[in-house]
C-alpha cells in the first residue's frame, strides 16, 4: 500500500485517540487484524434522537489512493434510517462520494455520520422504504428506529407490543430479523406482514 496513505492513516488514528469525543465515548476507531487499511469505527447514537443509547459499528476500508479518494464505509450494526440501507448498511452521504476532500479525516467521517443520525435527509434516501415512513408516518418511524436501536445497538428501550408481534411471526417459522424487517416495512401491522410473508 502507498506509504502516503499509511502514514496519513496513522496520524489520523492518533488524532481520533486523543480527541475529546473519545473521552466522551462518542466515537471510537480500531484496527482490524493489525491492518492500517481495514478499520472498525464506532459511533454513539446522539442524544434526543431515536438512536440515543445505541452503539453503532462501522466497517471502514481505506483505499490506496487515500486521502485523495474517500474511505468506503458501511454500518455493520443494523439501523433504521433513511440514508442508511436497512439491508446492507450502505450509506448515502455526500462526503463519502463526490464531496470528499483530501483535507477531511477519519475523525471528520465519524463525526459526520453521527451528525447524519441527528439530521436525516429523507429526500436523498439510501433506503426508500424508511424514507417513505419518515415522511408519511413519522411516529411509526420513531418507534421503529428506537426498536431497532434497542434490538441491534444495545439501546435502552423495551417494546412489548413490537416484541409480541415478532414472537407471533417467529412462532410461524419466520427468522427474527426477517420478522422485524417485514413488520417495520408494514408499520407494525401484523396482518399485512403475514400477508406479505405468506401470500
Amino acid at each position: 500500500m502507498a506509504n502516503l496513505a499509511v502514514s496519513r492513516i496513522k496520524r489520523e488514528f492518533k488524532e481520533v485517540l486523543s480527541s475529546e469525543e473519545i473521552d466522551q465515548c462518542a466515537i471510537k476507531l480500531e484496527l482490524v487484524n493489525d491492518c492500517w487499511t481495514e478499520l472498525r469505527g464506532e459511533i454513539s447514537g446522539p442524544p434526543d434522537t431515536p438512536y440515543e443509547g445505541g452503539k453503532f459499528m462501522l466497517e471502514i476500508k481505506v483505499p490506496e489512493t487515500y486521502p485523495f479518494r474517500p474511505p468506503k464505509v458501511r454500518f455493520t450494526t443494523r439501523i433504521w434510517h433513511p440514508n442508511i440501507s436497512s439491508v446492507t448498511g450502505a450509506i448515502c452521504l455526500d462526503i463519502l462520494g463526490d464531496n470528499w476532500a483530501a483535507a477531511m479525516t477519519l475523525r471528520t467521517v465519524l463525526l459526520s455520520l453521527q451528525a447524519l443520525l441527528s439530521a436525516a435527509e429523507p429526500d436523498d434516501p439510501q433506503d426508500a422504504v424508511v424514507a417513505h415512513q419518515f415522511k408519511d408516518n413519522y411516529d411509526q418511524f420513531l418507534l421503529t428506529a428506537k426498536h431497532w436501536t434497542s434490538a441491534y445497538a444495545g439501546g435502552p428501550c423495551n417494546f412489548p407490543d413490537c416484541n409480541i408481534k415478532i414472537k407471533r411471526l417467529k412462532d410461524m417459522g419466520v427468522d427474527e430479523h426477517e420478522a422485524r424487517s417485514v413488520l417495520s416495512r408494514e408499520n407494525w401491522n401484523l396482518e399485512e406482514s403475514i400477508k406479505c410473508l405468506f401470500d
